[in-house]
């Protein structure tokens, strides 16, 4: 039986927020373009992201959102432009370079949770942990605290297809968050998702960055998310406009 809320989380009204810091951003895009065959999918796009803060990015299919979010939580490199975390510009890394600060710094929900079927809930939360080097036993401790706070502590020894699709999305939650990632990257985290089981996603994503200072940059359609959002960015034909 699916539990039916998570224990620590609650979406806050925008006047109980944290202020944002006025100290350097956490991530910037500047000048980041990028072309596939003859299509011009990024043009131009600067962007800034503060610690502590969730930004939505929405737009219409093919504005570029998705393209945007890879780029950025360095699943694909750009063709032009910089890429700076804090003040480290990461964009002429090696890939075994990039992939060791990904896994370090950045965390990834996506649509469909991506868990892996032959894995329980809090071995496939851990796994990022042990790939980066810790322990399964202490791997799995954390992957258990984790859970408590997304309401899966009586699901944990479960595999995913023993869960629901909420109960699932929340596993990939945890699993984002077991690094300790400076920045948490969604897209489309409600997307397949029925009403009540996208507002538990958006209780989580408002409660962690209350509760942890956690940063998301999310890319939806779900235009309900924007109410937890500082920022909304909106894209069109590979540009932002605001």
């Amino acid at each position: 039986m699916e539990d039916k809320k998570p224990l620590m989380l609650e979406i806050t009204d925008t006047s109980q927020r944290p202020s944002l810091t006025e100290e350097l951003p956490l991530l910037r895009l500047e000048g980041v373009g990028k072309v596939y065959g003859n299509l011009e999918v990024l043009r131009d796009v600067t962007l800034r992201v503060n610690r502590n803060e969730i930004v939505t990015i929405v737009g219409p299919s093919g504005a570029g959102k998705t393209t945007l979010l890879q780029i950025a939580g360095t699943l694909a490199r750009p063709d032009t432009g910089k890429i700076i975390y804090g003040n480290d510009d990461i964009s002429g890394m090696s890939d075994r370079k990039l992939s060791e600060f990904r896994n370090r710094n950045i965390g990834f929900i996506f649509q469909f949770h991506q868990l892996l079927p032959e894995f329980t809930a809090r071995e496939n939360v851990a796994l990022p942990a042990m790939i980066g080097g810790m322990s399964r036993k202490a791997a799995l401790h954390k992957a258990d605290g984790l859970l408590e706070s997304v309401g899966l502590s009586a699901r944990k020894n479960h595999r995913p297809s023993e869960m629901s699709g909420g109960e699932c999305q929340r596993t990939a939650v945890a699993r984002a968050l077991i690094n300790d990632p400076e920045v948490v990257f969604a897209d489309e985290p409600t997307g397949s998702l029925d009403s009540a089981r996208r507002d538990e996603i958006k209780e989580i994503i408002a409660g962690l960055r209350r509760d942890l200072g956690q940063t998301f940059v999310i890319v939806t359609h779900d235009l309900s998310m924007n109410k937890i959002a500082d920022r909304v960015i909106r894209m069109e034909d590979g540009r932002i406009l605001n």
